[in-house]
């Protein structure tokens, strides 16, 4: 059983995340996690303005996905920074690929699942998961969330990210906060959840 996690990630943050998502995937007895990037847009010039070469160095060994691994996965759990509510451009221009997969229906019926991560507290966390459900749903993806049986989403102790669209950290204005444990803890549940509902219907 394939779980493939495909993501951008600029400064670290959502590769972070990804990475507990695979952990919560590796729970489940028989789920492979596959960890993947989506092809970068941006040129080197505009990456190094932006501060990031650093973070994307630190994710070279994670090989790029190409559309046509996405037919081979049983579920696909895609993470993306927030850019004004919605997904980024890397990962719009990746989806926006996909076309001969939706003309075969060769994403019908598999498990999809979506993770997020913006600046500030309210920066558009659920509305970049729920937009980002619309593509999937077109796919023909049968959507999970992150159920509030996951209690930390539940907490008011501490600012924290988590929804139950999906798991979500908050990176600060400048990038300066990494997620928290909490937020990768949500991370692993949504990981382990996906892949336990891909199992009952693989099974």
């Amino acid at each position: 059983m394939k779980i493939l996690i495909v993501y951008y990630s600029t400064y670290g943050h959502i590769h972070r995340m990804a990475e507990a998502i695979a952990d919560g995937v590796r729970q489940v007895n028989g789920a492979e996690a596959v960890l993947r990037r989506v092809p970068e847009t941006l040129p080197e010039a505009v990456i190094e303005n932006m501060g990031a070469v650093d973070a994307q160095k630190a994710q070279e060994h994670v090989p790029v996905c190409t559309v046509e691994e996405l037919a081979t996965a049983d579920a696909v759990i895609f993470g993306t920074p927030t850019r004004f509510g919605n997904m980024c451009g890397q990962m719009r221009q990746f989806l926006d690929a996909t076309g001969q997969l939706w003309a075969q229906g060769a994403l019908v019926g598999k498990v999809g699942s979506v993770f997020t991560c913006s600046a500030t507290q309210h920066g558009g966390q659920e509305s970049t998961i729920l937009s980002f459900h619309i593509s999937l749903l077109h796919h023909g993806f049968i959507i999970v969330g992150l159920p509030y049986a996951f209690q930390g989403q539940m907490r008011i102790d501490e600012v924290t990210g988590g929804s139950p669209y999906g798991a979500t950290t908050i990176a600060g204005g400048s990038g300066e906060r990494m997620p928290s444990e909490n937020e990768l803890e949500g991370a692993r549940f949504q990981g382990r959840h996906v892949a336990q509902i891909t199992a009952k219907l693989a099974g």
